[in-house]
């Protein structure tokens, strides 16, 4: 089980198995999933195999996502979380996706910063990793006016589609001292 976190906009709460059609709809689209390694799901069944394995996920530990509403509003615009966790080692990878009708109003910033916050003061996480598409500027954007340094490529790293993709890969130190803590 994981918290409910409450930003001035947002409400990230831990998926649910009744979540599937809205994730459907996120997972589906051809323009969120453009960098993400993966294909758009043709079928509402492979949206409730994959919420399925994330909410074992969850419940082993292994992960932590939330679906991200904004206040006052039952849809899901999309999720936030960490994963491929290592807790000796104390850090994990964070993914998030939103769908495009809530793109640019600063969602994505607001649920990034809530997670990174829990991560420093709640989850004993120090170091947050993230891979990136160079294709995906966006997405660079985000991570940096974050906090977050580009250490490096991997070559070859992400498949997608019949493709090899190059990712960079980003780097944020969470501060259990820092001031949102």
């Amino acid at each position: 089980m994981i918290p409910t976190i409450e930003t001035e906009r947002l409400q990230l709460r831990q998926l649910q198995s009744t979540d599937a059609e809205q994730l459907h709809t996120i997972f589906s689209n051809v323009d969120v999933l453009r960098h993400y390694g993966m294909e758009p799901h043709q079928s509402l069944e492979q949206t409730e195999q994959m919420l399925f394995g994330m909410l074992e996920g969850i419940a082993d530990g292994s992960i932590m996502r939330w679906g991200i509403m904004r206040k006052g509003h039952p849809e899901l615009m999309g999720t936030i979380g960490f994963h491929n966790r290592a807790p000796r080692h104390r850090r994990a990878e964070i993914g998030y996706e939103i769908h495009p009708r809530y793109w640019r109003n600063g969602y994505a910033t607001e649920a990034l910063q809530a997670a990174l916050t829990f991560a420093a003061c709640s989850a004993d996480i120090e170091r947050v990793g993230a891979i990136v598409y160079p294709e995906n500027i966006p997405s660079q954007q985000l991570l940096e006016r974050n906090g977050f340094i580009r250490e490096g490529t991997l070559r070859h790293y992400m498949r997608q589609g019949n493709q090899t993709y190059d990712v960079y890969v980003y780097g944020y130190i969470a501060k259990k001292d820092g001031p949102q803590c």
